[in-house]
């Protein structure tokens, strides 16, 4: 049997409304919205009593997907610092390529992305970021200038 792809990836959010308003800003599409809840729930992801709303964002493209969750029962916990540094161990970041760096960040400030450390030159090939968005994500953001 082999890997099919990729299908998403999945992200725990405080405020589902303000990380799909962000990632909607950043170009994300929303492909569907709901609750989830039940028997599935609990067994799928191993816990008691699972209350939560999803988004499931899409890129322009239809390749890329973020499934962006908020718990509400059992309630989100912090394991760890909140807004980790780029170094820590475990899955920390999601990258996208963007048409203009500077123009997409100055369009996600409003909704609290804030630079973690500047915009780089990568040769004369990329134009490359970390910011920090909703719940602490790092999203990484890489232009293409050659």
């Amino acid at each position: 049997m082999t890997l099919q792809r990729m299908d998403n990836v999945g992200i725990v959010v405080e405020d589902l409304d303000a990380a799909v308003a962000f990632f909607t800003e950043l170009g994300m599409e929303v492909e569907g919205k709901g609750p989830i809840e039940g028997l599935f729930a609990d067994q799928a992801v191993g816990l008691d009593g699972v209350r939560s709303d999803i988004a499931m964002m899409r890129t322009p493209d239809g390749h890329g997907k973020l499934e962006l969750a908020q718990y509400h029962s059992p309630a989100a916990i912090r394991d760890g610092a909140h807004n980790p540094p780029p170094n820590t161990l475990g899955l920390h970041r999601v990258m996208f390529a963007v048409d203009d760096i500077h123009d997409t960040i100055a369009r996600l400030r409003p909704h609290g992305a804030e630079l973690i450390g500047e915009v780089a030159r990568y040769e004369d090939i990329y134009l490359l970021c970390y910011l920090r968005g909703p719940s602490g994500i790092i999203v990484a953001l890489a232009e293409q200038i050659s």
